[in-house]
């Protein structure tokens, strides 16, 4: 079985199997108790959820009013529903509460095949995800009371309404994906750029149309569909957008500094570079054990020997 390089050194594949079913079940394990605690806190997470819904008053609904929700919007049809409704938000609060854990655990497998530059950029876009992604989670939050103030208000007077408790989780869900997932997107464009992909001149010579497929982007994404909404979700990608820009921008310089101090970087096309007479390193054999050698052969008969 060939082995797998992994930094320095090697690792079989059977050796990177076992790590790898190690690091699954370290995160299962802290998944189950983040989800036991998202079971234990379901009631206040429900509240904080359903707390937009149950305040909308140009709407009545046709479930029973209750001292949190009074307009009776927020209903759960079928015998497994209040159950599934109570699972799908504790193993969603379990999903967030074990993201460190389950997040270190996937670094730490896929680290040690990294070299150090590669680190390093690897460590600085997953630190610069995390908060991005929250960001974007936190924002629609807050634009979801609005969302549904917006859709709600279709609905005729003549008509109640009913919001089933699973879809108005996925719903929900969903607006924090795209939200925190579009947040991501100027992340992107740096990580193109570090690799060599697209310079910062081709970024800046496509801003403007970068700004209308971001409204439009927005304008899909969003589930209300009303410019207000669009906006909010628009306007802070657009910045982020800029910001990325601001980043490609010094990095490509910071290149260009280090290639003009380099002796081949005012050479043509056509010029070849000076050959890298460096001295490498050689990886030396392993020393041989003469004694062992010796005593594992075996020894020589005596011509006088009658065996």
């Amino acid at each position: 079985m060939q082995p797998t390089r992994v930094g320095k050194g090697v690792m079989p594949l059977t050796e990177h199997l076992r790590e790898l079913r190690h690091r699954l079940v370290a995160s299962m394990l802290a998944l189950a108790i983040t989800t036991v605690v998202g079971w234990l806190l379901r009631g206040w997470l429900l509240h904080q959820l359903t707390g937009p819904a149950c305040t909308i008053t140009h709407v009545h609904g046709i479930g029973q009013p209750t001292r949190q929700c009074h307009n009776g919007l927020l209903v759960n049809t079928g015998i497994l529903s209040p159950l599934s409704l109570s699972f799908k938000v504790a193993l969603t609060a379990g999903v967030i509460l074990a993201s460190p854990v389950w997040s270190y655990q996937l670094w730490a497998f896929i680290a040690p095949g990294l070299y150090k530059r590669e680190k390093k950029y690897a460590l600085g876009f997953a630190f610069a995800a995390v908060p991005l992604f929250f960001g974007g989670s936190y924002l629609a939050y807050e634009v979801f009371p609005k969302a549904l103030q917006v859709l709600t208000s279709f609905n005729p007077s003549s008509f109640s309404l009913s919001l089933p408790g699973d879809e108005f989780l996925g719903f929900f869900l969903r607006m924090v994906l795209v939200f925190g997932l579009s947040f991501e997107m100027p992340l992107l464009m740096v990580l193109l750029n570090y690799l060599g992909i697209v310079s910062a001149d081709r970024l800046r010579s496509w801003w403007r149309q970068t700004v209308f497929l971001i409204f439009v982007f927005a304008a899909v994404a969003t589930p209300t569909g009303d410019p207000l909404t669009m906006t909010v979700l628009a306007v802070p990608i657009c910045v982020l957008y800029f910001l990325a820009l601001v980043v490609a921008t010094l990095h490509d310089r910071a290149g260009e500094r280090r290639l003009a101090g380099s002796p081949d970087g005012q050479l043509d096309d056509h010029q070849a570079s000076a050959p890298d007479l460096t001295p490498s390193a050689l990886d030396l054999p392993e020393p041989v054990n003469i004694s062992r050698l010796v005593s594992a052969q075996p020894t020589a008969a005596h011509p006088d020997d009658p065996t």
